[in-house]
């Protein structure tokens, strides 16, 4: 667990993600990253100098599950770790596949889970919303960026969500994707299969294996776009003609 506390602990810190009295609520989704940063986060509470309480919010998608055992689990493990746990109950499934029936479904998806979560939030008395980001999701929201976006822009550390008022928080933008999958196997921490039948076929799977790709062919591929974030020579790129 220090492997991922240690980097977490200076991403709150740079950015000043927690404040004196938080209360912060992560986004347990049942994923690698989600389970990982809730039991870091219950880990940091105990030694943090700042005091905030803590708290699980889950978004129900409404897929239909043969086997809800896994979920379960989930919420008994929360509540061993002094983690409340809220799941707020959706039909964001049929919304985006049946009526919608979305080709691309990832951004309307994203959208409305986000949109249930602080609704919920916010029914719950406000708070904070950390989320689950790693390093290879900023190098892979980059690259989404210029390919699909045309310019370079990335995700912020912290933001304020004005619509909602909901403060949001990422504390795992300085540890890879690789580390956060050890320390899951190393705990032997519950992570719940995603029933989402578009997992693996997006654009941010390609974006993915893209930079794989490219660390084959030059290792620092992907530290070089993380680097690229932090870059101080941004006046290099062009201005548009008058």
């Amino acid at each position: 667990m220090q492997a991922v506390l240690s980097p977490m602990r200076r991403a709150v810190q740079d950015y000043k993600m927690i404040s004196d009295g938080d209360r912060i609520f992560v986004g347990l989704s049942g994923g690698k990253d989600s389970v990982l940063l809730t039991a870091a986060l219950a880990a940091y509470r105990r030694f943090s100098p700042e005091k905030f309480s803590l708290e699980a919010i889950s978004v129900d998608m409404g897929f239909k599950r043969a086997d809800n055992s896994a979920d379960e689990a989930l919420s008994a493990w929360c509540e061993s770790l002094g983690v409340p746990r809220h799941i707020v109950r959706t039909d964001i499934a049929e919304i985006v596949f049946d009526a919608r029936k979305e080709s691309n479904p990832c951004s309307l998806c994203a959208k409305l889970r986000r949109g249930a979560l602080n609704s919920e939030i916010n029914r719950l008395g406000g708070g904070t919303l950390a989320l689950g980001h790693n390093a290879d999701d900023v190098a892979e929201t980059v690259l989404l960026s210029l390919l699909y976006e045309g310019r370079f822009s990335c995700f912020s550390p912290t933001a304020y969500m004005d619509k909602s008022g909901v403060r949001l928080i990422r504390p795992f933008i300085y540890i890879e994707e690789c580390d956060i999958i050890g320390a899951v196997n190393r705990l032997s921490l519950l992570v719940v299969p995603t029933a989402c039948p578009q997992d693996k076929v997006t654009r941010r799977e390609y974006a993915k294996q893209l930079i794989k790709q490219l660390t084959k062919d030059n290792p620092q591929a992907k530290q070089n776009i993380l680097g690229a974030v932090f870059h101080p020579e941004r006046a290099a790129l062009w201005q548009k003609p008058e």
